[in-house]
């Protein structure tokens, strides 16, 4: 199960800002390897308890085998989109932190068979949770050219999604696609030659982004989970959220300025009339990057970006 385990981004700007203490009750809504969890458990001692919640069981195995030993540490498998009812089940109580690491872990990117990588032909798969939910090839193979144009647009904010919809749907006449260089050889056909040479970045990059999005539905139910999280905090509990491109960022942002000024009166009423109170403050001056040394040892990190929101 060690392969799983990765370099936690932002280790030391999470533990600056969620500010673990000692007996604490944290959920960490994005378990992976354990790393941030277990540095958490370390600084709030052996009282502490923590919920980690991954749907990728190998994640759970993983972080379970490292973790396990600590009294307070219980390993859920289910979707962070669920933390509240998952808590509940289990009888937690209110939270002194939270922490969301979201998108694709490494060692998920790392593991070819996998399907998320566009370096290595494996099968379409790019499920978080391999126990359930349709997959990339089911999702690629099914939907229309209109409903793959809307993914790779509004998901991968990729210019030619129109022709590589169309390109995808020209492929699978010929024959389904079913591993990742189908899916690759699709882009590389709709992107002309030389716009790919100029490419920042690998062509297909955003088309893969865009189809795991959609597979784990990771998106849409991320606002309410965000909201779900933050009540479950005890007033003066933190919530630290890491972003890797700028759909998440958006909508993390956009959901922490709602909870911090969520009056909807109109903007020139002399006073508020909807009764809706302030439910967070935002901490570090909006996002908090990460640093440069740690962008040198950990290039993955380049993206990062840690939002941070204080119950009050």
């Amino acid at each position: 199960m060690a392969e799983f385990y990765h370099e936690p981004v932002m280790l030391s700007e999470v533990l600056e800002w969620i500010q673990p203490r000692a007996g604490g009750v944290y959920c960490d809504g994005t378990l992976g390897g354990g790393g941030h969890s277990g540095e958490i458990l370390r600084m709030a001692g052996p009282e502490a308890v923590l919920y980690g919640i991954d749907r990728d069981e190998s994640a759970i195995a993983a972080a379970s085998e490292r973790l396990g030993g600590h009294p307070g540490f219980h390993a859920i498998h289910g979707n962070f989109h669920d933390a509240k009812a998952l808590l509940g089940a289990l009888g937690a109580p209110a939270l002194d932190g939270a922490l969301l690491d979201l998108g694709v872990s490494s060692p998920q990117l790392d593991q070819a068979e996998r399907g998320f990588s566009y370096h290595e032909d494996a099968p379409l798969d790019m499920r978080m949770d391999r126990s359930r939910g349709r997959t990339a090839a089911e999702l690629l193979n099914t939907m229309d050219e209109a409903e793959l144009t809307g993914i790779i647009r509004d998901y991968g904010e990729e210019k030619w999604a129109a022709r590589i919809a169309k390109m995808i749907c020209e492929h699978r006449t010929v024959k389904p696609l079913e591993t990742t260089m189908d899916l690759v050889a699709a882009v590389d056909a709709a992107i002309p030659k030389a716009v790919r040479m100029k490419a920042d970045g690998h062509p297909a990059r955003r088309t893969f982004q865009a189809v795991r999005i959609a597979v784990n539905d990771e998106l849409d139910p991320l606002d309410q989970a965000l909201r779900d999280l933050t009540d479950m905090l005890k007033p003066g509990g933190r919530i630290c959220v890491i972003t890797f491109h700028s759909l998440e960022d958006r909508r993390v942002k956009r959901c922490f300025q709602q909870m911090r000024n969520p009056c909807i009166c109109p903007p020139k009423a002399p006073v508020c009339t909807c009764g809706r109170k302030p439910v967070v403050r935002i901490l570090g001056g909006g996002a908090v990057a990460p640093g440069e040394e740690e962008i040198s040892r950990n290039p993955r990190a380049r993206s990062a970006k840690l939002r941070i929101a204080e119950k009050l």
